[in-house]
């Protein structure tokens, strides 16, 4: 029983911490904080490549505290995004992630697709997929 009456923000609190720690562990991170700023980099250009449907078919598969980061800063007028290769999805992540010391690049990347792989239903991960261009498409293993 939450010491406040309000569970379903204490599960997601729980949640959100599974998550990132699960994350941090793939990473090998010390810092929980760099896992969740790179889950949060990864979501968000993932979501600007999104139609709305898509986008919200996906988002109500995340923890409520994800859901919140996942939306966070969303201008929909400004999507979907046309990038399409898998260099510029990179640069755009590493731009976000700043002198962070622990960031690798593509593996890291790789990394959030594989969490989201283990945490979604493998449909959701397909129509995802789907809705990429063909260089994130490969960027990101099938579930």
């Amino acid at each position: 029983m939450s010491a406040q009456g309000l569970e379903v923000i204490d599960h997601s609190v729980h949640l959100a911490h599974e998550w990132i720690g699960e994350l941090a562990d793939r990473l090998g991170y010390v810092s929980r904080r760099s896992a969740l700023r790179l889950l949060r980099v990864v979501l968000h250009r993932i979501r600007d490549h999104l139609q709305p449907d898509e986008l919200a078919q996906l988002s109500a598969q995340l923890p409520i505290l994800i859901r919140g980061f996942f939306f966070e800063g969303w201008v929909p007028k400004k999507t979907p995004i046309k990038e399409r290769s898998a260099a510029d999805f990179l640069a755009f992540v590493a731009s976000h992630m700043g002198q962070n010391e622990e960031y690798r690049g593509r593996d890291d990347i790789k990394c959030v697709f594989d969490l989201l792989n283990g945490r979604l239903s493998r449909g959701e991960v397909e129509d995802v997929r789907a809705s990429l261009p063909e260089q994130l498409r490969d960027m990101w293993p099938a579930p």
